[in-house]
């Protein structure tokens, strides 16, 4: 079973890139994104009466692992070694264009009838690390499910513990049951993460109304909703994939999941029902950041403004005495000091009031 590995540094955040083959290359050539983890394969094998726990198997074992069990879970973990996952189609009967869009990692979520076998790719949440995802590649046959993550750690550590139970529903159906569990798996991942940042835009609204984030209120909500377009890239494709799954248009899909299937589309409607709310709370919030700013800037100036205001008769006054001509008798009389104190004060309260009744204080 996969543990999720530790919390990584900055260098996991990584660039994802387009793998381009080269020119004119033959429709399916393989070839490994850089910086790829070697693959490794894990395999469960169970029935209604058997089961055969996580363990790591080789490319030989894969023909006779196909006998054990009716069902075979193979989940391959790594796409850096391209022999591993040519081997794994072939012995599976993959289509080779399928493959091709499984070391693709900016693929969206779709389904694809190959005939003998369904392919459905789709963006899952990293475990390790919220504010990423990963591509998983899962394709489902008879008897089989095969799932091709990039790198180690999921959300299906449930879906393991309930193979163990040998009275639960898993155990009694197909490979079909099994896909639908890890599709649900999946989307059920993403509620946990945008009930997080639903929380954190609340936590910015209080800041936000309460004028105690100020500047920082900017960042972090650019931070919030970048990370929505990320969430909405993801999910908002899987609408569609799931929609025709629930429409019952996939026929390696027997009629006792489609019920189940409609139930994880209602799943996907709610997440794009939440992050549109989210996102329209955080261009909400933005805005209401930006007039908050504007407001305390304009009540700045408008305190200045009537400062100034006051200050310039003041100033008048202030020059005119200021220039000590000898014309003016009031300069040598010893009431002509407290004078013009007091025609100042009175000037300034003067200018008060009529700001007041103004009603611009």
């Amino acid at each position: 079973m996969h543990e999720p590995n530790q919390k990584p540094g900055p260098a996991r955040r990584r660039e994802r890139r387009r793998v381009l083959t080269p020119i004119g290359a033959s429709p399916g050539t393989l070839q490994a994104p850089p910086a790829s983890a070697p693959g490794a394969l894990t395999a469960i094998c169970y029935g209604p009466s058997h089961f055969e726990p996580a363990r790591r198997v080789s490319v030989a074992e894969l023909a006779e692992l196909r006998h054990r069990a009716p069902v075979v879970w193979i989940d391959v973990t790594g796409f850096g070694d391209v022999a591993t996952l040519r081997a794994v189609g072939d012995g599976f009967g993959l289509h080779r264009l399928s493959l091709e869009d499984v070391l693709n990692l900016q693929q969206r979520a779709k389904v694809e009838d190959f005939g003998d076998h369904l392919f459905l790719v789709l963006r899952m949440v990293d475990p390790t690390d919220a504010d990423e995802t990963e591509q998983l590649g899962l394709f489902v046959g008879p008897g089989f499910v095969l799932t091709f993550q990039e790198r180690p750690g999921d959300c299906f550590g449930l879906v393991r513990q309930r193979l163990q139970d040998p009275g639960g529903r898993l155990r009694r159906h197909g490979s079909d049951y099994l896909a639908y569990a890890l599709l649900d798996a999946v989307v059920d991942a993403y509620f946990p993460v945008v009930e997080d940042l639903d929380e954190r835009l609340e936590r910015v609204e209080q800041g936000v109304l309460g004028g105690q984030l100020g500047a920082a209120a900017v960042p972090e909500l650019h931070a919030l909703r970048r990370r929505l377009l990320v969430l909405r890239r993801a999910i908002w494709p899987l609408r569609e994939a799931t929609s025709s799954l629930a429409r019952g248009e996939a026929k390696h899909f027997s009629a006792q999941v489609h019920p189940y299937l409609r139930d994880v589309h209602d799943h996907v409607v709610q997440l794009l029902d939440l992050l549109e709310s989210c996102r329209e709370l955080a261009s909400s919030l933005m805005d209401l950041h930006l007039s908050t700013l504007n407001h305390r800037l304009n009540e700045v100036m408008k305190l200045l403004t009537i400062i100034s205001t006051i200050f310039i008769p003041l100033t008048f006054l202030v020059g005119i005495y200021g220039m000590n001509f000898d014309s003016m008798p009031e300069l040598r009389q010893w009431w002509g000091y407290p004078a013009c104190l007091l025609l100042i004060v009175v000037v300034a309260a003067g200018m008060l009031r009529w700001s007041r009744r103004r009603h611009w204080l």
